[in-house]
């Protein structure tokens, strides 16, 4: 799981990326993603009830986006706070190699084009 100091703790945080913030969107999912003042990044995951009525089964997306978060940490440095929204309950069934690749590529973008 993804460490308690690099996820938000207020919806301020969140409003503020979701106003302020520039958005990469895939098939799956879209990354929206704003400078911070911090000395180190934020991460959220969004899963709508529209995307996945359980519960159980949007906290098991969100568990797996944080884990391949955390393994793509250590080759993303920059100073951000970054949303992940899940619109496609398709994400739940691809395998943890094609999410983090998913993951690293939407990353990658960022540090392209701040």
């Amino acid at each position: 799981m993804l460490a308690q100091k690099y996820r938000f703790h207020s919806r301020g945080g969140v409003r503020h990326t979701y106003q302020k913030g520039k958005t990469i969107r895939t098939q799956n999912m879209s990354l929206i993603y704003a400078p911070n003042t911090r000395h180190h990044q934020r991460f959220g995951v969004v899963i709508s009830k529209k995307v996945l009525k359980s519960a159980v089964g949007r906290n098991r997306i969100r568990r797996r986006v944080y884990e391949a978060l955390r393994l793509e940490l250590a080759n993303f440095s920059t100073h951000l706070d970054c949303l992940f929204i899940i619109y496609h309950k398709s994400i739940a069934k691809i395998p943890f190699s094609e999410l983090r690749s998913q993951i690293r590529m939407l990353l990658n973008q960022t540090i392209q084009h701040p």
